[in-house]
């Protein structure tokens, strides 16, 4: 089950949110290499980070699941944000340079089903970055933070499904070494937390960041499948009983 859109909105609004924002940031810029006009898609609730680094893209679009919500994105300007569903995106075949997924893959019903639809939508050669909360680290097992719901991972168990669904992993980095804690004392010390948790205890952060680049040397099996999904208009009259059913007939 997602984690709902006003709960994600309300935590990157606090200051643990904010600090977290930052420190998964940094994580990001060291391996995120700059590609001239990219086509970038944030699957998930990205909108803190997409600000930071759609500068340099030709385009950059909102993607948020259905069972999150949505919210309009970027603020004061026309909106970049669509409602999807993660096992069908409304894009074409290899239509998108870069995927950044955050509070995305976790809470995926079919993480595999997810990643072969990314790889699809993937151009030759597109990276994909995922940010997942680290089964190991203190974050995912506390419940006031959005990190704290859904499937952690390890970073084998990311590794081999990135794998398993076409996907070359390479650079990875670590973020969220200070503890989930609304204490400003602690909140203070988060960079000396950052910095010794690199350092010191790797394995044990809040979320593991993952880049993998899509691989077209091995085929996978193409097969028709049906849309698991039902649509079902939200207007779409129901056959209610209307008073003229009611008034009886005079003869």
């Amino acid at each position: 089950m997602y984690a709902d859109i006003v709960d994600l909105r309300e935590f990157y609004h606090s200051e643990l949110g904010r600090r977290a924002e930052y420190s998964i940031a940094m994580a990001l810029s060291s391996l995120w290499a700059r590609l001239p006009q990219e086509r970038l898609v944030g699957l998930g609730y990205t909108v803190p980070f997409l600000d930071r680094f759609r500068g340099d893209t030709e385009r950059s679009f909102a993607f948020m699941p259905a069972g999150q919500g949505a919210v309009n994105w970027p603020v004061g300007e026309l909106s970049s944000t669509a409602l999807v569903f993660d096992e069908e995106l409304p894009l074409p075949d290899s239509s998108i340079d870069r995927i950044l997924m955050v509070h995305s893959l976790e809470f995926a019903e079919s993480p595999r089903e997810t990643l072969k639809e990314v790889w699809r939508v993937l151009a030759p050669g597109g990276r994909l970055v995922i940010v997942v909360p680290n089964r190991r680290g203190v974050w995912a097992r506390m419940e006031h933070t959005p990190f704290g719901s859904g499937r952690p991972y390890s970073r084998g168990q990311l590794t081999g499904l990135l794998r398993e669904t076409n996907f070359t992993p390479g650079a990875t980095a670590e973020a969220l070494f200070f503890p989930p804690s609304q204490v400003r004392a602690v909140l203070k010390l988060r960079q000396a937390f950052e910095r010794l948790g690199r350092t010191l205890w790797p394995a044990f952060s809040g979320v593991i960041i993952v880049e993998a680049q899509k691989r077209l040397y091995q085929g996978l099996p193409v097969t028709a499948r049906a849309s698991r999904r039902v649509f079902v208009p939200v207007l779409a009259p129901q056959g209610v009983p209307t008073t003229r059913d009611h008034v009886p007939r005079h003869r």
